[in-house]
């Protein structure tokens, strides 16, 4: 049987207990509020830990990987002698890959011999968590490193993702949302629904009134675009809404005939940004435009 290491960014939004169940390895991401450095742990404890500060006024500050980071992570998995693939986070969203490319080629000079793979997974949160989970079951079955590179090379394109949100301060903050947009969009009770582009890039492609609209529109968009919903879990990150989450994935294994839904906390690398009340919807589908 074909074996190699599968690694990726604790971005993935997958649980720590998850990643050890498919032997993923995580690279832990960090944020800081007030210089108080803290580290996403991948569990509910910790995504809780986060939104409960960003409730009570504190502001988080997120940083991407650096090469010395990634230097300092993969150097002892090469010394284990197998191929290393690792799934970053999408080049839209972070700098991460670019540092991860630059810290691959510094290595590779060092250890000329060694192969390692590191994809553009142009995603955010748990939906390059799919491309894991789908990678390490691929690699259960015997795909060789370079047959699994290929797979997540082909398929990221056909990730389809819906993000939205009623809290659009932190949006603000982030620069999804100017801050007219948000103090109007509040009051009239505004829900932006955000997906990210081919590209990997966060975009607002619609604007609905009210909660029960958006996510009947989100029901839709998803309608629209899934391909063999039969054939596959639909996975959804949460910022601290299991309950509605819970109850939107119970809606759509009726409407459109999913396998079956899995939930998770958006961990502090996203959450940073968007805070309480977002939640997201992932899915194999039509490619993305």
């Amino acid at each position: 049987m074909n074996d190699f290491i599968l690694c990726t960014d604790s971005g993935c939004d997958l649980k720590l207990d998850v990643c050890k169940k498919y032997n993923i390895v995580p690279l832990k991401m960090k944020y800081t509020i007030n210089d108080e450095v803290f580290y996403d742990e991948m569990t509910d404890e910790s995504a809780k830990l986060l939104y409960d500060k960003m409730r009570a006024g504190l502001i988080p500050k997120t940083s991407q990987i650096n090469s010395s980071d990634f230097i300092d992570f993969w150097t002892p998995l090469l010394e284990q002698k197998k191929p290393i693939l690792h799934i970053a986070m999408g080049s839209g969203i972070s700098g991460t890959y670019a540092n991860a490319v630059i810290a691959k080629d510094m290595l590779l000079e060092q250890h000329p011999d060694a192969e390692l793979y590191v994809v553009d997974s142009l995603l955010a949160s748990v939906s390059y968590g799919m491309l894991c989970i789908d990678l390490a079951n691929m690699r259960a079955e015997g795909k060789s490193v370079t047959e699994c590179y290929e797979w997540a090379l082909e398929k990221r394109h056909l990730v389809n993702t819906f993000f939205t949100t009623g809290e659009l301060k932190y949006l603000h903050r982030g620069g999804r949302v100017s801050k007219t947009g948000a103090v109007v969009g509040t009051v009239l009770n505004i829900n932006p629904i955000l997906h990210l582009s081919k590209e990997g890039f966060l975009q607002v492609i619609e604007k609905t009134r009210g909660q029960k609209a958006t996510l009947k529109r989100v029901h839709e968009l998803i309608g629209e675009t899934v391909i063999e919903p039969e054939n596959q879990t639909l996975y959804f990150c949460h910022s601290d809404d299991l309950e509605r989450v819970t109850a939107f994935g119970e809606e759509e294994v009726k409407l459109h005939g999913f396998k079956d839904f899995k939930a998770t906390f958006i961990g502090p690398t996203i959450g940073a940004h968007t805070g309480p009340g977002l939640f997201a919807a992932f899915f194999y589908g039509k490619p993305r435009k």
